[in-house]
Formats: structure tokens, C-alpha cells, sequence
């Protein structure tokens, strides 16, 4: 449901005169989501809708398209040519001093970046300051309802579970055939989701030896795709319920085929592991206190400990992701390496918290996701914390 009244509030709360959502042939999903286009709409010309922080909103569309955004409250500007536009355009934002886009400043952040830059040199022409509505898009793209959290929470159970299937079926193949493909794991942890009704976009990572150390493996593309004793594996999966509007739980554990783990495999995984704790540890600090919480400060208490260790050029992603209806969701993610993540943590989002250290001969990860509730209460999910590299052929022996 199209909440006005809770948007024009979150305009007030975060400093905006207004919000100013734009889109051309579906140049803009982001915009597209917090309007409610109906699904599968599609204009071709150009259509804003300007959301004071109180009073009226307005609809600005094109003559042969005047009912693009009729599902909406407001007043309707239609335009034919480009003058009209711009003169509507100015109109509305005449007076406002600050106006929210779908922009991110010098293109630090491309996941709100989505209006170009032309329209917001037009805008800023008018006289308003352009600023991110990163946040205002999180606040209604990014934020779970109890619904959609209780839907977490049931399909964390079979992700959580699919780790033990999966260690187990690797040790009785190692046991009776001598080894056993990625892609018959991956297939048989696909198995399993099916069997309790997830569904995902993409089958799961399991990667042997150097593949662990390829943070976006293909599984079954390697050289050499046989696990067998002796072997460090890498499992990484995803999914959510099969219903609508659910989201997603994604978790990634590693494990060593053998009764034991050697030394060198323990010792890059707790550092991964010290590194996983510290970013838990700055979100609980920080929403105890009430201290604001960037996605960057994450990334950063989480890096820290890896360059500390001396692993630094080993980590060669960021720390984690927004996580929602897809897996790489619309809300801030842990990041402040490939993107400058400026948005905050924001009650009611979940994201991962995933750090690596990637070795030629191996790579480990340890991937958790974090809900922060409506009250500002930290929920780790997935299970327990990994605290050691799985000895596989303990399974079952």
C-alpha cells in the first residue's frame, strides 16, 4: 500500500522539502517500487511524481500517456513538449531548498544512482540542493514487515540444515567412491530446498581447493571438480520461501575433508571469523547506544582486522549486502571498498556480514546475516556461528 502520509513524514525526518521521483522507460526500479507501478508497466515517456514534506503531491506526465501514474494521489500536470516539462518541473520544486533523488554524489554509490545526471544539472538549475534519497528508499524498499521476517526466519531453518546435509553427503561419497563433484552437492542442496518448498535465482557455490578462493565461483567450471580427502570446501547458498513477498537467507560455511583440520586452514579461518565477530559487535554497539550506523563503518571495524592480520590484499570484496526480496537487496550494504555506502543501518533491514581471505591454494569465507528489528534489536540468524573449518569425515565416522 502507497503510504503517504509515512513518506511525507521520513521527507520531514531526514531534512528534504521533497521528494523528487523520476523515470524513463523504466530507467529507474527504485523509484518504480516505492510508487507501486503495477507490474509490468512500462511508459515511454518521461513521468515524475514530486512529494512535498506536507501538502499535495504531483503527477507530471506526458499527453499520450496522461494515466501512467493514476493509482497515485495528487494533482496531474500533463506536458507535450520539453518546455512544458521543465516548466513543471520548476514549479514544483520552486521554494525547496532541498530536494531527495535517486543520485549519488561523484557516483560514489551506484545502487541509488539512477536518475542521470542531466535531469539532476535540469533540477538543480531551478535552484534546490540535489541529495541522496538513499536512506528514503531504503526506509520503503529495504525494510521487512513481520510477514516477510517470520518468512526469514523459516527458510534460515533449511538453509542452516542444508550445511549438515551437505557435509554428510560429501563424507559418505569420500567413504564409498573416493570422491565426489561439486555439482552433485550443489545439485543435492538444491534437492533439499525444493523438498521444503525455498526457491532461489541461482544454484549454490560449492567450490574444492583453489575454487574456494574464487569469491563468485562457477561450480563445476574448475579444472579439477572432484572432492576427495584432503580436500578444503567451500559452500555458499541462498534461498528463500517459495511464496511472495519473501526474502531471502544467505549463509556460507566451509569444511576440510578429513577427521581433522590442518593448522593453515584454522588459522586464515579465525581470522575470518574475529573479523565476522567485530562487524556483529559494531552493530549491537552501535544500536545500543543509539550512535547513527553507516554501512561503511561496518565494512571498515570488519577490514580492520584482516589488514591487521596482514591479509588485507586477500580481501578483495566488501564486507557485506543489503538482503530482500533478491538476494543483493535495496537497503545499504556493508561497504566501504567498491562503493562509497553512505546510507545508515536502518531499523527493520537485514544485510550479511561475510569477510574472506582468498588464497591461491584456498579461500575462506564466513557468511551471516543480520536482521536489526523495528526496536533496534540485533538478530543474528542461520544457526549458530561457525567457529571452527568443519572436519567432514567426522560425519557419520
Amino acid at each position: 500500500m502507497f503510504d503517504l502520509a509515512k513518506i511525507q513524514n521520513a521527507i520531514t525526518e531526514f531534512g528534504f522539502d521533497g521528494w523528487l521521483l523520476y523515470d524513463f522507460r523504466g530507467s529507474n526500479p527504485l523509484a518504480g517500487r516505492v510508487l507501486k507501478f503495477p507490474e509490468g508497466s512500462m511508459g515511454s515517456r518521461r513521468c515524475l511524481y514530486f512529494i512535498p514534506k506536507s501538502g499535495e503531491p504531483t503527477k507530471i506526465v506526458h499527453r499520450i500517456e496522461a494515466g501512467a501514474l493514476q493509482h497515485l494521489p495528487g494533482r496531474t500536470v500533463i506536458y507535450l513538449p520539453w518546455q512544458e516539462l521543465e516548466a513543471a518541473i520548476r514549479d514544483c520544486v520552486a521554494g525547496c531548498q532541498k530536494i531527495a533523488m535517486e543520485f549519488s554524489p561523484g557516483g560514489g554509490n551506484p545502487y541509488v544512482s539512477r536518475v542521470d545526471g542531466g535531469t539532476v544539472d535540469m533540477v538543480r538549475s531551478f535552484g534546490p540542493e540535489v541529495l541522496s534519497s538513499g536512506d528514503l528508499i531504503q526506509l520503503f524498499e529495504a525494510t521487512w514487515d513481520q510477514e516477510q521476517w517470520d518468512m526469514h526466519l523459516e527458510a534460515a531453518v533449511h538453509t542452516n540444515s542444508s550445511f549438515d546435509m551437505a557435509w554428510k553427503f560429501i563424507a559418505e561419497q569420500v567413504r564409498e567412491n573416493g570422491g565426489v563433484e561439486e555439482v552433485a552437492v550443489r545439485d543435492r542442496i538444491m534437492e533439499h530446498f525444493a523438498a521444503n518448498k525455498l526457491t532461489t535465482y541461482h544454484p549454490p557455490i560449492v567450490g574444492r581447493g583453489p575454487h574456494s578462493g574464487m569469491p563468485h565461483y562457477e561450480t563445476g567450471d574448475g579444472g579439477d571438480t572432484l572432492i576427495r580427502e584432503g580436500d578444503f570446501v567451500l559452500i555458499d547458498q541462498w534461498a528463500k520461501c517459495d511464496r511472495p513477498r519473501s526474502v531471502y537467507s544467505d549463509l556460507t560455511r566451509t569444511g576440510f575433508v578429513g577427521t581433522s583440520v590442518p593448522e593453515e586452514y584454522t588459522k586464515i579461518f579465525n581470522i575470518v571469523a574475529a573479523a565476522r565477530d567485530a562487524g556483529i559487535a559494531i552493530v549491537r554497539e552501535s544500536f545500543a547506544q543509539g550512535t547513527p550506523l553507516y554501512g561503511k563503518d561496518v565494512d571498515d571495524a570488519v577490514r580492520a582486522v584482516i589488514v591487521e592480520a596482514g591479509y588485507g590484499e586477500y580481501f578483495g570484496h566488501r564486507t557485506g549486502h543489503s538482503i530482500g526480496q533478491e538476494v543483493h537487496g535495496n537497503g545499504a550494504n556493508m561497504d566501504n571498498l567498491e562503493t562509497r555506502e553512505e546510507r545508515r543501518v536502518l531499523p527493520g533491514t537485514a544485510f550479511s556480514i561475510e569477510p574472506g581471505i582468498y588464497l591461491p591454494e584456498f579461500g575462506v569465507r564466513s557468511e551471516i546475516n543480520v536482521f536489526v528489528d523495528w526496536e533496534g534489536a540485533v538478530q543474528v540468524t542461520g544457526g549458530e556461528l561457525q567457529r571452527e573449518v568443519v572436519p567432514i569425515l567426522a560425519y557419520g565416522s
